[in-house]
């Protein structure tokens, strides 16, 4: 089956479903979901960075990403902040407690540190979005931000593409699509604060659809470093033609903390 057309198969599939959890789910609903999102795209992770033998660091990072969305969840920031410094606190004692040799490696330290961080840490802002004022609206604000981009940034790419953007991490990715990822952004950002989203500025949705896009571009990239480290093409193959869950996510990482600082900060 041609590619494009799984793609299309799981977005039809995928959209309705994603629309019914946001439109209609409470927030321990779209918490539960993100949870499961999390699970996932750090099971993902874990494939990624370690081989497939048993590694206590890859259970613990588990543990951690299950941990942190539920207290994101209580929107209890001084929650959040212990429960960040005691899972660096306790991922490092453990690791000193499994060493049994003068000659060990910290290196898989570090991967969990960074898994936890990059993954639950960025994803569970979703949850804090939800949570706020209009934050259905900003959820599917987020979602159009980042999926009009990646469509125009798909065609203009493959129409257009010439000029490699970043060709030592993501070959296939040109300035051309960049540019139309940034514009496509822009167009999706603004067509929702119009029909949907007024009250939110138009100016401000112009300039989150901007920044976001490139962020999100960012987003992309930094997954596709960690790939191309790996020796992987993709995260995993859950969404047909779509690689990994992780893949779909890279963007949205991290979009999300960003927009909702951006509210947090120069909105509220």
């Amino acid at each position: 089956m041609n590619p494009h057309i799984k793609r299309w198969i799981t977005g039809i599939i995928a959209a309705p479903l994603l629309f019914l959890i946001i439109w209609y789910g409470s927030e321990e609903v779209f918490a539960a979901f993100i949870v499961l999102v999390t699970l996932t795209a750090y099971h993902e992770y874990n494939r990624m960075v370690f081989d497939e033998s048993f590694s206590w660091e890859k259970r613990e990072g588990m543990v951690i990403a299950f941990v942190i969305p539920l207290v994101f969840f209580t929107g209890d920031v001084r929650l959040i902040n212990a429960v960040a410094v005691f899972s660096l606190l306790s991922l490092f004692i453990l690791f000193l407690l499994r060493i049994k040799e003068s000659s060990f490696d910290i290196n898989s330290l570090g991967r969990v540190v960074l898994g936890v961080l990059y993954i639950p840490f960025a994803i569970s802002h979703f949850i804090l979005i939800r949570r706020s004022e209009d934050g259905i609206l900003w959820i599917f604000f987020i979602i159009v931000l980042a999926f009009s981009g990646d469509i125009a940034a798909f065609y203009v790419g493959r129409t257009m593409g010439k000029k490699k953007l970043f060709s030592l991490v993501s070959p296939g990715k040109t300035v051309e699509g960049t540019i139309g990822l940034i514009a496509g952004s822009i167009t999706g950002c603004i067509l929702f604060q119009v029909f949907f989203f007024t009250a939110l500025s138009l100016a401000h949705a112009a300039i989150l659809g901007f920044l976001g896009s490139i962020i999100g571009q960012l987003g992309d990239l930094c997954e596709s470093a960690i790939k191309r480290s790996s020796g992987v093409k993709d995260s995993g193959s859950i969404l047909l033609g779509h690689g990994g869950l992780l893949d779909r996510l890279d963007c949205l990482i991290f979009i999300a903390p960003f927009v909702y600082y951006y509210q947090l900060f120069l909105i509220s």
